[in-house]
This record gives C-alpha cells, sequence and structure tokens, in this order.
C-alpha cells in the first residue's frame, strides 16, 4: 500500500479563542479524523503527526497559576502530556471512524522522543517564546535562578524563550514502522516529539527546546519511505506574496522553485508557511517523492488533485500559477 504522513497543525485543533475547551479540540479532531479515514478507506498506510503549540501553553499558564501549591511541570513532560492527550483524541475518533466504516484497522499513539545535538547552535539563540509574559523582575528573578533565557516581547512583557534545535534521530523510529508495517494508523512525533539529548553516560534525557513538527514530520517521512508529506495548515493552498496586494495562489511548485523563493525571502511567512516549505525542502532532497499543503476540511480535494499546493522534484512546473 502507499504510505503517507500527514502533519496536522496544533492551531488546526483550536479554530478561533472562542473554540479552546478540550471539548472544542476533541470535535475538530474528529473533523479531521473523518477526512484522514476516507483517505485509510482509498488505500493509504497513515502516520499522523501533530503540532501542540497551544496545548503545551495552556499546561505551563495552569502550571504557573498553581505554583504555590503544586509543582511546576518541565517543559519536556509538557511535551509529553500533550502527545498522549491529542493523540487520544485523535486515536479515539479514528477508531470509532473505523467502526462506522467498517475498517478493520487498529490505531496507536507512541509517545515519541527526538533526539537532538546538545550543542546546535540553536540553544546559543534560544528564540522560540513559551509560558506566559512576565513582568522584568519576576523574568530575571526565573533568569538568574532557574536559569531561564528570557526576551521582552515587543513592550507586552517579558517571556521565557528556548532553542528550537535540529531533529536528529527519531528514537522510537522501529517501533513506529512495525506498526505501519502492522497495518496500524500510528501517531507520532507529536510537537515534533520530545526533544531529548545523549548525555555524557550514553543516557537519554529531557532537555527544555521546541522541535519544529513539520521539520520532524519530515525526518518521520523519510525514514518510514513515505510516498508523500501532506502538511495539514490553515490555508487551502501556498499562496506567494501571501498578504499583500500581489498575492498568487499556486497550485503547484518544483523543488527549485520552493529553494529559489525561500532564499530570496519574502514570499513565506517566517513562524507560518517558511518553516513548512523548509520541511517539504527537507523531504524532497532525501529522497521523498511529493508533498502537498492544505488545510484539514480539503485533505480529500486535494489528494484528489482539486485543489491544495503540490511540491514535485522536477524541474519544471506546469502552468501551476493561479
Amino acid at each position: 500500500m502507499p504510505r503517507l504522513v500527514i502533519a496536522i497543525g496544533g492551531n488546526s485543533l483550536i479554530p478561533d479563542g472562542d473554540h479552546e475547551s478540550v471539548q472544542d479540540q476533541y470535535l475538530a479532531a474528529a473533523e479531521t479524523d473523518d477526512h484522514i479515514a476516507s483517505l485509510v478507506e482509498q488505500g493509504w498506510d497513515v502516520a499522523i503527526s501533530h503540532g501542540n503549540g497551544p496545548q503545551v501553553g495552556f499546561i505551563l499558564r495552569r502550571s504557573e497559576m498553581a505554583s504555590s501549591e503544586l509543582h511546576e511541570v518541565p517543559l519536556d513532560f509538557c511535551g509529553a502530556d500533550t502527545q498522549g492527550a491529542i493523540g487520544y483524541m485523535l486515536q479515539q475518533n479514528l477508531v470509532n471512524d473505523f467502526r462506522q466504516r467498517g475498517i478493520s484497522k487498529g490505531v496507536a499513539t507512541i509517545v515519541t522522543q527526538v533526539e537532538v545535538d546538545a550543542n546546535d547552535p540553536a540553544f546559543a539563540n534560544a528564540s522560540k517564546p513559551i509560558g506566559s509574559f512576565m513582568e522584568e523582575a519576576d523574568a530575571k528573578r526565573r533568569r538568574d535562578e532557574e536559569g531561564w533565557d528570557i526576551r521582552e516581547d515587543a513592550g507586552r512583557g517579558w517571556r521565557r524563550v528556548v532553542a528550537s534545535p535540529q531533529p536528529m534521530r527519531i528514537v522510537e523510529l522501529e517501533v513506529i514502522k512495525n506498526l505501519l508495517d502492522a497495518g496500524v494508523v500510528t501517531i507520532a512525533v507529536g510537537g515534533g516529539g520530545i526533544p531529548v539529548v545523549t548525555n555524557e553516560n550514553g543516557d537519554l534525557e529531557g532537555i527544555a527546546a521546541v522541535i519544529d513538527k513539520d521539520l520532524a514530520s519530515a525526518l518521520l517521512a523519510v525514514q518510514v519511505e513515505a510516498d508523500l508529506l501532506l502538511i495539514s495548515t490553515a490555508v487551502e493552498q501556498v499562496a506567494l506574496n501571501f498578504g499583500t496586494p500581489e498575492q498568487e495562489w499556486v497550485d503547484q511548485f518544483t523543488l527549485a522553485e520552493v529553494k529559489q523563493y525561500l532564499a530570496e525571502g519574502g514570499h513565506f511567512a517566517e513562524g507560518s508557511m517558511a518553516p513548512k516549505m523548509r520541511a517539504v525542502v527537507q523531504f524532497l532532497e532525501a529522497g521523498g517523492k511529493e508533498a502537498l499543503i492544505t488545510n484539514p476540511e480539503n485533505l480529500e480535494r486535494a489528494m484528489a488533485g482539486e485543489t491544495g499546493t503540490r511540491i514535485v522534484r522536477g524541474t519544471t512546473s506546469s502552468d501551476s500559477h493561479v
């Protein structure tokens, strides 16, 4: 069977600020899962990854608010918590969907560690904001007492920042591959994976960092030899010059075109589409065949070639800009 890795954005489970509850997220997961079940029904073996940024933020906020009575939750444990909770939502909805459709497939969530290099340059330039805004005095106290990197955020207050290192190795890769080979829909590398490093004794230990979910998904897609990397995001298609009068929706890019646009800068927004396009480049340069970007409600239509943006390895693209 052809193999597909679907990367779901953490914000896909939270459509807006009025729908952030656990029940809201569960219903959003159910809607996305319905589209994924259709792809399984069409004959795809599927691995699912997901973002967790908002969910980790909720855990950190609750932890901070309860800190006078309870211990705070370290960042790597927040990642593990969200992998379990989001995996549970996706897994249960898929199991129910499969039963209703008469699909005989298992579903499993793997709490996934992803090894990073303790000497990654990102650790010298922490830039990923996490947690709540703080007063300057409190931020500096935590810097001095707990070794936090902190940064003033555009006049809104001070925040903790952590590194976003490159994913090197998926620790549970063989388990994931065995499950996929057995036909199990496998949810893995949630939130980019729990960042771990190898210490001086050769043991793994967690580290305070955030791995880009799309880069980790690309690594997973390469290592499980996926035929397609599908990145589900907030927009139906990728646009050049997004949000400007020159905005142009695109049906298809070649790898060479994406690399050119990334090098030029300004075409894809940092913090949203640019990291996704870099992940696509990583996947295709490592031997991946094709990538596709669309929003959750259009997964099936995009897979049928009716919408979405495809990125292919070929040297020329057809009349792809619309």
